[in-house]
């Protein structure tokens, strides 16, 4: 049984009311559902409808499906049949065979084909000729990727008909690896020739076997590379008509990426709303992120003077995706996201709510939304479309926020100054409403200030969520005054988050844009929207450092690991010590790092595993650093961001 999580926010509903004024510029996406009429509110004066198709991803275009089976109206985790033999599909697929030589592991010889052809009248003779290889290598081996993880749950082998009773395979390894670049090295068997390697846990070591029809069970658990070696026999040959396997159930881990989506020009984002059915134990993460380019990473080139890195070719230009992949190998350095053109990943929107608003750093014309999916053997999920909405122009085309104080006591209700600074060009929409998000209903809403002055306003709502309120228009004429809420609430939860929006309540359909964090009022040193608590005193947590914002563990060599560095101060004998990761909304994802510790400066080198091994997806978070004195716990957090 499915449940349908398929709902559209108010935006794109049905319209029972005629509209007291024209749209301006909305625009509404729409990626897959081709086979389902247009929203309803696309029929309205000043409304656009642009549909993208599931299928047109493009790696120039940095899109990406994977494991996906892809039709017009919805996107499914790829499912094996228990039946069919997926050998000779392999390729198809997006997998490989590969074989080995005494050069190492590439492509399969042309005679090891007869083992997964599909004809069991034809077969690969294990004499000890392995293919061309000189005798340089004792043992036959073969390399099955699958392309991905799957539940694999038995392979088959077995020689031609006539030669049952002879000609078995006598001693033989079949390995299993899940392909984590991360756990290489740790598995129980390697093989491989000229420092071409690859380990395998063991599923089957069998040195005496006298079965023509082998019938092998696999692990229980998701399998991406099978390994077939084998020896010669002691007596007479083998042969192997078929190496048949077999699978079930969905692919345990699939994804899909979006082309990056070109707006026209900078847009304000406004709602992200789906429709899909997931079986229980299913789940989907979708997360965006938006970029002043078509482009959201960064190339890199080894200039050969040290460890010299540029992003330039030799002939002066900015490196591309064409123009690095052009490059000789050894001259390729890396690929790094884009930070100063790309904002990070957000964290994974609540799938369960069908509908949310997207959060964006601010305006940008480019975007790009990526859906992980995680299935059960029997439990998988069917995206039938994601949708969302611009308002081009923008609102406003920048509009920085910052809170303070920074750190509250928990449960003490505290009265704050929230910042909103517009800088808007000929064009912008304006606005003359500001919502802000809370932890609990306001205590009380005290103030409005528009360039120091106090003014008039409306509580148009106020509630456990946050408040809303009416205040004097801002457009162009008002550009780069500042706007100040005084209001006073309880905050009980570290990292929480006081996300604001502006919009123009006279235009109710336009979407209400997010407001960035940053220097709003350079009187205040917050620089952001995230409030955290003070529990102790005196000073004991001291120069709290990343060596960088941003690092891809993905295994590539390639800034893989960050250095974390802090100092403890004032503190007498070993005490408790944790790094906690939080997301950008406060709830906590796991621990990276739990000790002891006494005063002094200390630092370790993150692979961005947590400490029970899970890895994050890929995001914006807060790394916490935790002390637990006698006078109680201390706390310092940082701004990280995973990508891969």
């Amino acid at each position: 049984m499915r449940y349908s999580t398929a709902v559209c926010p108010a935006l794109i509903l049905a319209i029972s009311c005629a509209l007291v004024q024209p749209l301006d510029a909305l625009t509404i996406y729409r990626i897959g559902g081709s086979n389902l009429p247009p929203p309803e509110l696309a029929t309205e004066d000043g409304v656009d409808f642009v549909q993208l198709e599931w299928a047109d991803v493009d790696a120039k275009r940095h899109g990406a499906a994977h494991l996906l089976d892809i039709q017009a109206g919805a996107i499914e985790p790829q499912q094996l049949d228990p039946e069919v033999n997926l050998t000779p599909l392999i390729k198809e697929r997006g997998g490989d065979i590969l074989g080995l030589t005494w050069q190492g592991w590439g492509g399969h010889q042309d005679n090891d084909g007869v083992m997964f052809d599909g004809d069991a009248s034809t077969a690969f003779l294990g004499d000890g000729d392995w293919g061309g290889d000189y005798g340089a290598l004792k043992n036959k081996a073969l390399i099955f990727d699958m392309g991905g993880l799957f539940t694999i749950e038995r392979v088959r082998i077995y020689p031609r008909s006539k030669f049952e009773t002879s000609r078995f395979v006598q001693r033989f390894i079949i390995g299993t690896s899940d392909g984590d670049p991360l756990k290489d090295g740790t598995r129980e068997h390697a093989y491989g020739a000229r420092g071409s390697v690859f380990d395998f846990d063991v599923a089957h070591h069998i040195i005496d076997n006298t079965e023509a029809v082998l019938e092998l069970e696999l692990p229980q658990e998701p399998i991406q590379k099978i390994l077939f070696e084998a020896e010669e026999n002691t007596q007479g040959i083998w042969e192997v008509a078929e190496f048949e396997i077999y699978g079930t159930g969905f692919a345990p881990v699939s994804h899909y990426v979006s082309n990056i989506i070109d707006l026209g020009r900078v847009a304000s984002l406004g709602d992200l709303s789906w429709s899909a059915q997931v079986d229980p134990g299913a789940e989907v993460d979708l997360i965006m992120r938006s970029g002043d380019d078509d482009d959201p990473n960064t190339y890199w080139r080894l200039t050969f003077r040290g460890d010299e890195r540029s992003q330039f070719g030799v002939d002066g230009s900015t490196l591309t995706l064409n123009t690095y992949k052009r490059l000789e190998r050894g001259e390729r350095a890396g690929i790094t996201p884009d930070t100063e053109n790309w904002s990070d990943w957000s964290t994974p929107y609540d799938f369960s709510a069908g509908a949310v608003a997207l959060r964006p750093d601010k305006p940008r014309r480019y975007l790009q939304i990526q859906a992980d999916i995680r299935s059960l053997k029997d439990a998988g999920v069917r995206l039938d479309y994601l949708q969302f909405t611009v308002s081009d122009p923008p609102v406003v085309s920048q509009v920085l926020a910052e809170i303070a104080p920074m750190e509250v006591m928990a449960g003490e209700t505290t009265q704050f100054t929230y910042a909103i600074l517009p800088r808007l060009k000929e064009g912008d929409l304006g606005f003359d409403s500001i919502e802000i998000e809370t932890p609990a209903e306001a205590v009380s809403i005290d103030a409005v200030r528009i360039d120091g002055a106090e003014v008039g306003f409306d509580i148009v709502r106020s509630d456990e969520q946050g408040f809303a309120l009416k205040v004097p228009r801002m457009d162009l004429e008002h550009t780069g005054e500042l706007v100040e809420v005084n209001f006073a609430v309880e905050v009980f939860r570290f990292g929480t988050v006081f996300t604001g929006r502006v919009f123009d309540s006279e235009k109710p359909f336009e979407v209400h844009q997010t407001l960035t964090p940053g220097d709003a009022d350079p009187l205040v040193e917050s620089n952001t929207l995230s409030v955290g608590l003070v529990e102790v005193e005196e000073k004991a947590v001291n120069a709290f450092k990343l060596a960088s914002s941003v690092f891809t563990p993905n295994g590539d060599g390639v800034n893989d690991q960050l250095a974390i560095e802090y100092e403890l101060l004032n503190i007498f004998g070993d005490v408790p010590v944790a790094l906690e990761l939080y997301d950008v909304s406060g709830r906590r994802v796991g621990a990276v790092y739990r000790g002891t510790a006494a005063s002094g400066r200390f630092g370790f080198d993150w692979d961005g595993r947590l400490a029970d091994g899970r890895m994050p997806t890929p995001g914006l978070y807060l790394l916490r650093l935790e002390v637990d004195s006698d006078r109680g716990r201390e706390a310092l957090q940082r701004v990280v961001s995973l990508a891969y």
